[in-house]
């Protein structure tokens, strides 16, 4: 009888033992995205919290009580297609209007499945600034921490901001792109992020397709960066790959960038045109689902 006792509790302290190691590993979010609680602590020490929320009505509306607001139209212009990316004379400008120093830690959130989150992430780390990170889960789970919600907008300060030149490591271009059509290299991978439909109706030939919810849960917390490597080496796609990570207009692929970069994938660019640029010259390819290669009209209205 004690050895049978003795023999249930060691089957014990080893179940305890792999669930706290599992768990640890885990619940890794990796380098660039925290969980709401880690995110409160920071801001609480310090650093400066973005609401990225879509559109103004939404901050107004509810935001956690002290975020400046930085919606996508800030950093986005619609030429030559809808949201690309502002120069850098116009990311000085909304970093400094919004109180960021270059040395100021930033943590994002947004309520849009880290999408807003993620372009806003991508367009300052292409600019240089390095030290920011995303919100796990976005506004409701900053709430569910514990965040108090108002809707009053702090004074803020303005800053001296000076952005760097565009950092090409993290960003493709339409020639980028062709360029790996016409000439493949098997250590490049063109990525849609879009969903399975959009991706049957045509995608950029040799796509993988990974849709950007696939680095989410249900609750709309991002998966840890030990569950993101396995996703995508699933799918083909090793650590030191470069990866052009593409959706309509690039703000889902942008949440795909931060995903990654956050897991270790430092060769990851968004191909900032997107399939909205692609689709709109009749002369580019369009694979189709059987792989017949041909034309599609895009839609130019499409807000991701």
């Amino acid at each position: 009888m004690k050895k049978l006792i003795f023999l249930f509790l060691m089957m014990v302290v080893l179940m305890i033992g792999v669930t706290g190691c599992t768990a640890g590993v885990n619940s890794d979010l990796g380098t660039h995205i925290i969980s709401a609680e880690d995110a409160l602590e920071r801001v609480a020490a310090g650093a400066w919290l973005v609401d990225a929320q879509n559109n103004a009505e939404a901050y107004q509306e509810k935001h956690v009580v002290g975020a400046v607001s930085i919606t996508r139209d800030k950093i986005t212009t619609s030429e030559p297609v809808p949201n690309s990316l502002i120069d850098l004379e116009t990311f000085e400008e909304v970093m400094a209007a919004a109180g960021i120093a270059n040395d100021t830690e930033v943590i994002i959130y947004d309520n849009n499945k880290t999408m807003d989150s993620g372009r806003l992430f991508w367009t300052m780390v292409s600019y240089g600034h390095e030290n920011v990170k995303v919100v796990s889960g976005g506004l409701q789970a900053l709430i569910d921490a514990g965040a108090a919600t108002g809707t009053e907008s702090p004074t803020v300060t303005p800053s001296a901001y000076t952005g760097a030149p565009l950092d090409m490591t993290y960003y493709a271009s339409i020639d980028d792109v062709i360029d790996q059509l016409n000439y493949p290299d098997p250590n490049t991978v063109i990525l849609d992020t879009r969903t399975p439909e959009e991706f049957e109706a045509g995608t950029i030939p040799t796509s993988i397709l990974i849709p950007f919810t696939d680095n989410l849960y249900e609750d709309g917390t991002m998966m840890p960066a030990q569950q993101i490597r396995i996703m995508y080496k699933k799918a083909g796609i090793e650590e030191d790959d470069t990866i052009i990570a593409y959706c309509k207009t690039s703000v889902r692929a942008a949440q795909t960038f931060v995903a990654l970069k956050s897991a270790g994938y430092e060769k990851v660019k968004v191909y900032d045109g997107a399939y909205t640029e692609w689709s709109s010259d009749p002369a580019l390819p369009v694979q189709m689902p059987e792989g017949e290669a041909a034309p599609v009209i895009s839609n130019v209205q499409d807000a991701s």
